[in-house]
């Protein structure tokens, strides 16, 4: 029997659509959390410049009639937090059980326990990382994620560099983070509303500023091992179950592709589409 306390499951996904991945990384945190599945970090991409919502975030935060415009898909997240633009980055989500000792004291705590290994990672990277470990936010009105840095995230030279966000049940958590490479200016100031370049290069950076030559699969590599090394498991190459890709299947269609969950329109029946989340 494998003890899932000391064995986790890692996943390397390629790049996929925005919906796919929520359902993806939705379904993978129903799996963990019925104890079908080890806690899993889940590594990808996407297929295409993608905008992500925070759970309960005004669709008003951005300019959806420039994103169809531009074919620029926007998705929901099951987490919370403020809206992002994926496009060069790499993205995790971690899913848990919360009777696991590492991670049963509450939201907090589980922020500052995953971002140190994040910070492990990029330590790696020969960087110099800052993690925030104090609970207040700054430009706190903005609607874009990168122009707060929150409790447990990360930051250099003040300039964020993780974005995360957690939804937490009462039997485990999912958290999810984008990780930029590479920040689009010009989409970013259209996509929020910004007046200036300057709202964006004072609050976040992608890595390749300060690593110019970063590879993916060699970061995907340190952050493995900074988690291994900063909760002393071990983990498993994997890929989804069966029981996973069917459920991130149904959540795609059902959930994450209608307008009714990104967009927070009303349903015509009375039960709202998969509420849970």
């Amino acid at each position: 029997m494998i003890n899932y306390h000391k064995t986790w499951r890692l996943i390397n996904s390629g790049p996929d659509s925005a919906s796919r991945n929520m359902a993806l990384d939705e379904a993978i945190a129903v799996s963990v959390r019925k104890g079908s599945s080890a806690p899993t970090l889940r590594l990808y991409s996407w297929d295409m410049p993608s905008v992500s919502l925070g759970c309960f975030q005004k669709i008003s935060d951005i300019d959806t009639e420039y994103c169809c415009d531009a074919s620029i898909p926007i998705v929901r997240r099951p987490t919370g937090g403020r809206a992002i633009l994926h496009n060069r980055e790499l993205t995790y989500s971690f899913s848990v059980k919360t009777d696991n000792a590492l991670f049963s004291k509450g939201i907090f705590d589980s922020y500052k326990k995953i971002s140190a290994a994040f910070y492990l990672a990029l330590s790696k990277l020969g960087l110099s990382p800052e993690a925030k470990l104090i609970r207040e936010v700054r430009h706190s009105k903005s609607p874009l994620c990168f122009q707060s840095a929150s409790y447990g995230e990360i930051t250099i030279d003040s300039r964020k560099v993780i974005g995360s966000a957690q939804k937490r049940w009462s039997d485990g958590l999912l958290q999810q983070g984008s990780i930029p490479y590479c920040i689009d200016e010009p989409e970013t100031l259209k996509i929020f509303r910004l007046n200036s370049i300057k709202d964006i290069r004072g609050a976040m950076a992608g890595l390749m500023e300060a690593v110019p030559d970063l590879s993916d699969e060699k970061f995907r590599d340190m952050i493995k091992t900074s988690f291994e090394e900063t909760f002393d498991i071990k983990f498993t190459d994997s890929v989804p179950s069966r029981e996973e890709t069917a459920l991130a299947l149904k959540l795609y269609s059902e959930k994450y592709r209608t307008e009714e969950w990104n967009f927070r329109k009303q349903v015509q029946s009375p039960q709202p589409v998969f509420q849970r989340a």
